[in-house]
């Protein structure tokens, strides 16, 4: 499963607004048409989007008519703040988009077409380094996985979500592959239903059992003792700890706690952002009433009611049993030990 491809110039993303009625692929072929599809979100997921950004920005260098130097680097900054105005809470965007102009700050003594390649380069490898980093994820997080394991899950985060495999979907991957008899609940995520539209389709697709719930199910079936851990993605975690993902998050992670159930969060450490101290930093998306008044084009509230349609939450580091990142498992205290992660020169949001 490849929701992006980088072919010769030309960036192609399986469109995950007509899944799973229909498997389209878009062609974007200039910046501009890259930064529509992350806003439209037809390519979703923060490390998904970081990817797909680095690529714009590759696709925006190469496009840029400018006379000299001086004028494509700013030219370049245009590109890149058109990329990062497209959704603001995933860090894993700002992220990509910052590194793609730290290589050609680095490199400005090259002529431009040098620094085109240069920029082509570290796209690829940006989106090769997150395939690695999924593998790891779910390597580290298997180890969390028990026998025979009830996983529930929350909005998508697996291979649709990254360049490949998957975060929280990368553990259940890895916890099949490992020989281990496990079945997930999907939440079916409103108001966008990436649970239902994706994460059901992905996991049938790799032939795991899957039972799909509606959202406010989650507490019946935990309650039941019907789930033994969660594991969710995040789009943004501080450095104390707390994370912002897909809403309605929180509340998983509230019922979780009452019902003594593991909560864990898996995310490479692109997805960390070591510069906010808690989690009311981060700042909240908030999407079209459309989103929530509209299922597949049909109406389903009354003409004229007001919406109120946070994309994410913010879940606090109280309520998480461990973060499972690229580089290991990451338990109490938070601030601590995200700190001792970067002070080894690893690289992410610091």
């Amino acid at each position: 499963m490849k929701p992006i491809v980088w072919d010769k110039g030309c960036l192609r993303l399986l469109d995950q607004t007509k899944l799973p009625l229909e498997e389209k692929i878009i062609e974007c072929r200039d910046y501009q048409s890259v930064a529509d599809a992350i806003r439209e979100m037809r390519v979703r997921g923060a490390p998904a989007i970081g990817a797909a950004a680095a690529y714009g920005m590759v696709i925006g260098a190469r496009g840029i008519d400018a006379g000299d130097k001086k004028q494509w680097f700013k030219e370049l900054e245009k590109v890149a703040e058109t990329l990062k105005n497209t959704r603001p809470t995933a860090v894993n965007l700002t992220w990509a988009v910052d590194r793609m102009l730290k290589k050609a700050e680095e490199n400005k003594h090259l002529g431009i077409r040098e620094l085109q390649d240069i920029l082509e380069n570290e796209a690829v490898k940006i989106a090769r380094e997150d395939v690695e980093s999924n593998y790891a994820i779910g390597r580290f997080g298997n180890t969390l996985v028990p026998e025979r394991a009830r996983i529930l899950t929350h909005c998508n985060a697996g291979a649709l979500a990254t360049v490949g495999y998957g975060t929280a979907l990368g553990i259940v991957r890895a916890a099949h592959a490992s020989g281990k008899d496990i079945h997930v609940f999907a939440g079916e995520t409103r108001p966008f239903l990436q649970g239902a539209r994706l994460t059901v389709w992905e996991l049938m697709k790799e032939g795991i059992e899957v039972t799909l719930i509606t959202d406010n199910m989650a507490g019946y079936v935990m309650a039941k003792g019907m789930v033994d851990l969660v594991i969710v993605g995040a789009d943004r975690i501080a450095s104390n700890g707390d994370v912002a993902n897909k809403i309605g998050t929180y509340s998983l992670a509230v019922l979780a706690k009452e019902n003594n159930i593991p909560f864990y969060v898996a995310a490479p450490l692109s997805t960390i952002d070591m510069s906010l101290s808690s989690g009311e930093e981060i700042p909240i998306e908030e999407r079209a009433p459309d989103e929530v008044l509209y299922i597949q084009g049909r109406a389903i509230a009354p003409e004229g009611v007001k919406v109120f349609n946070p994309a994410f939450d913010i879940t606090p580091n109280s309520l998480i049993t461990a973060i499972i990142t690229d580089k290991g498992v990451i338990k109490e205290p938070y601030d601590k030990n995200l700190k001792a992660l970067f002070s080894d020169g690893t690289r992410g949001n610091n």
